[in-house]
């Protein structure tokens, strides 16, 4: 698939917090805009970003060459105005999609982080290539607060390449987040939102995170479920003869099953409060 790629100059990187990140956020901060992973399912596709853009999701990335000035200029007003800054990054995009590997908007974010840091961080990735940064983000886990998600919607590759076909294997980041893991750093399977999985998921999250976020289509897409009807989802799962997956209230069976195999602390769903910071 051909993405094009622009560099654009942003206005500001730090966007107060509002919607599903109500939970304990203060920003958030999307390094590109875009994403060149167009999962089938993503919310972002209905927000107005994409509606007024000519070119299909997934096609495009901005790439906000700005980002990291923008930080360190933003988060000292926040500071002269005593304001707590819990980041999560990102909310609209994915930090490590592939143009990163030659632009490194996301590194030098945090190489601005470590000089300045914000009081939590979260980065929410599907990427294996947060592995570069474990450096960097142990660094600055020292002086701030930091969690690293990983969305694993589903242990099944098959199931993911219906989804999300561009996205890396399942295998591929669960390695990366054993290696966060294994390096120190606080983490988090994001299973957002949950597909069909095999009864031995728990199994391979074991000893590779330290919480679990589970998440659907019908609570997670910002409208309860009606932005992801408009997306065909109810008919991608139809297709596919998985329709006994695609719930209103998926979310609670969800939650019961992991709750089997790891304490009731560690297991939270969208809508309910962040882990602590």
């Amino acid at each position: 698939m051909n993405i094009q790629l622009k560099e654009i100059l942003s206005r500001k990187i730090l966007t107060e917090a509002k919607g599903y990140l109500d939970v304990g956020f203060t920003h958030s901060l999307n390094p590109y805009s875009g994403c060149s992973f167009s999962c089938l399912y993503c919310y972002v596709r209905e927000m107005p970003i994409q509606k007024f853009k000519d070119i299909p999701w997934g096609e495009w990335v901005d790439i906000k060459i700005n980002a990291a000035e923008n930080y360190r200029n933003e988060i000292k007003k926040l500071r002269k105005k005593n304001n707590p800054v819990n980041i999560f990054m990102s909310s609209a995009t994915d930090p490590y999609q592939p143009i990163e590997r030659k632009s490194n908007i996301t590194r030098g974010l945090l190489e601005a982080m470590i000089e300045d840091p914000p009081d939590f961080l979260q980065i929410q990735t599907r990427s294996p290539l947060i592995e570069r940064d474990i450096e960097l983000i142990a660094r600055l886990k020292e002086k701030s607060k930091v969690l690293v998600s990983m969305t694993v919607e589903t242990d099944r590759e098959d199931i993911k390449r219906i989804f999300a076909p561009y996205a890396p294997g399942i295998k591929l980041r669960l390695k990366a987040l054993k290696a966060v893991h294994d390096a120190g750093i606080p983490t988090q399977a994001s299973i957002s939102p949950a597909l069909p999985f095999t009864p031995d998921f728990p199994n391979m999250l074991e000893g590779v995170v330290d919480h679990i976020w589970i998440d659907t289509l019908s609570i997670g897409d910002g409208s309860m479920g009606k932005r992801s009807a408009r997306l065909g989802m109810p008919q991608l799962f139809e297709a596919h003869e998985l329709s006994q997956w695609y719930q209103q209230e998926l979310h609670v069976k969800v939650e019961k099953y992991f709750k089997k195999y790891f304490p009731d602390n560690m297991v939270r769903v969208s809508k309910q409060e962040a882990f602590p910071q």
